[in-house]
């Protein structure tokens, strides 16, 4: 096993806090072929929905110390199902069950569905080894504001130590919050009690 590395959803992560909250487009992220995305629209269009394939790359960086890009695991995620094209250009995914199908298949990862996972079950898997990409809302990123609900994103757990979780979160708009600490109470806040735990 690797140290556990930090993998953002968006090419650069310096614009990230631009990009949440300046107004800055994500077609004007000049890292952007780094993400493997074929072309510049294609990045633009799924780079706010690909969480979860960040995470996945983080869990393949830290078994192998190396990983296919994020949209080179895009590409498997979505034949397995795990993402649907919605009319009008909507995306809808990450889903679970056919990700879970993926990630066993193609990258021998044994992950599950966790549907239900009140908070202290996920303590639970994390002291025993395991890492869970959980559900929370994007704001999370700014624990000291109110949490303006819960779910819809998707970040990395990877350790619970003295009442805090740690955690990779994929649009971190600043270093301490792409590799965050908090409060378990705090998370609990943001946190959808769902996601897919990793072995």
């Amino acid at each position: 096993m690797h140290d556990f590395p930090t993998v953002t959803q968006y090419a650069s992560p310096d614009l990230i806090e631009a990009m949440a909250y300046q107004g800055h487009p994500v077609a004007h992220d000049p890292r952007w072929p780094e993400s493997g995305a074929p072309t510049l629209a294609e990045y633009t269009r799924w780079a706010g929905n690909i969480c979860g394939i960040a995470c996945l790359r983080m869990a393949l960086l830290r078994r192998d110390g190396t990983a296919p890009r994020l949209f080179d695991l895009l590409d498997g995620a979505r034949k397995y199902g795990a993402y649907e094209e919605l009319d009008g250009g909507t995306i809808r995914g990450l889903i679970y069950a056919p990700f879970v199908d993926y990630v066993r298949a193609e990258h021998g990862i044994e992950a599950e569905v966790q549907g239900r996972l009140p908070v202290e079950d996920l303590l639970a898997l994390v002291r025993n080894g395991f890492t869970v990409i959980a559900s929370v809302h994007k704001e999370i990123r700014r624990p000291q504001l109110p949490a303006p609900g819960k779910g819809g994103h998707l970040v990395y757990v990877t350790e619970h130590k003295d009442g805090h979780l740690h955690f990779r979160n994929p649009s971190g708009h600043t270093d301490e919050a792409r590799k965050a600490v908090l409060p378990v109470d705090v998370f609990a806040r943001f946190y959808a009690e769902r996601g897919v735990s990793v072995a």
